[in-house]
């Protein structure tokens, strides 16, 4: 029974993330035009709003092209792998107060855990193209999300101590104002990490157009190219739910109903300073990446950690 319903919660968390991709990629094609001084999609449906719809049928009927040289299997398999986790991962957020679709006394854990089979999946769908480019592009983003698991961890771990448990329900649910301010530094370097575990510009290296041509999906067409853009965009959702739940309160100070949409407009805005900032801040390199990740982010972590930690004791 736990199983059928871990799988029905999985289905609808596929379906979210794939309807909140159609939406995201319009949002970021007009997001991208206003900071371009453009106008975007505007053809389609009222400002462009339907244009997803019309692209969606050319991606399901293009041609899927398989290199000669791939494996096979693992070609095949690598983008349900990668976007597998993500969906997952939706499970654990509380949507309302006292309501999440899988109540897990280690939810948190959970969450950070799961998308971590990313990692596998850009080695895998990299491996099985057998092409040197595809090659760089997963072992640039293995080592990417690798490392930045530990900052994003880490900056969870204060409001774990602030609510005493590893359950994103508590956590909603005994959530007040001043922690916001008080741990303001871990949602920064929370923002930071989740923007290079979705391999979000400035720090979309495994991708790079300049050097990699795509990276790790490079020889990807039609729907299984489509699967790795809806991982990307049910990336930036999950992680955008889990903040505003976790940092920003949830639907505080509203409840019920209210309370959800005011959690969900939260949500949209943090996807939307994640387009924002990719479409503002140059790329960076990789060695300035992995500097950034060890010498600033993970000891900004640990730094909000004692912070809050001797908070605590004061009280």
């Amino acid at each position: 029974m736990t199983l059928l319903l871990g799988m029905g919660w999985g289905a609808l968390g596929v379906l979210v993330i794939a309807v909140g991709a159609i939406f995201g990629v319009w949002w970021e094609r007009k997001v991208s035009a206003r900071i371009q001084m453009r106008l975007g999609p505007q053809q389609i449906g009222p400002a462009g709003s339907l244009q997803m719809i019309a692209d969606v049928p050319k991606l399901l009927f293009r041609e899927d092209i398989i290199p000669a040289r791939a494996d096979r299997t693992l070609f095949k398999l690598a983008p349900l792998i990668v976007f597998a986790p993500i969906a997952i991962a939706m499970v654990v957020i509380p949507f309302t107060s006292g309501w999440a679709p899988m109540d897990m006394s280690v939810g948190v854990l959970f969450f950070l855990a799961v998308p971590s089979i990313e990692s596998i999946a850009l080695l895998i769908s990299a491996w099985a193209s057998h092409n040197t480019l595809s090659t760089l592009g997963g072992l640039r983003g293995a080592a990417q999300l690798i490392s930045y698991e530990v900052p994003r961890s880490l900056s969870v771990l204060p409001l774990v101590l602030l609510a005493g448990s590893l359950r994103p329900l508590d956590i909603a649910q005994r959530w007040e104002w001043w922690w916001f301010p008080l741990t303001l530094v871990a949602f920064v370097v929370f923002f930071i990490a989740s923007l290079a575990e979705m391999n979000r510009g400035p720090f979309d290296m495994p991708e790079d157009e300049s050097e990699l041509v795509a990276g790790y999906f490079a020889d990807y067409s039609g729907m299984r190219w489509a699967i790795f853009m809806m991982a990307e965009y049910g990336a930036m959702i999950v992680a955008s739910l889990f903040a505003a739940t976790t940092f920003l309160g949830g639907g505080w100070p509203l409840s019920g109903a209210a309370g959800t949409v005011l959690m969900v407009v939260k949500a949209v805005a943090l996807v939307t300073v994640i387009m924002w900032v990719k479409w503002t801040l140059p790329r960076v390199r990789p060695d300035q990446l992995m500097s950034f990740c060890w010498k600033i982010l993970t000891p900004l972590a640990l730094i909000q950690l004692v912070v809050v930690g001797v908070v605590l004791i004061w009280l």
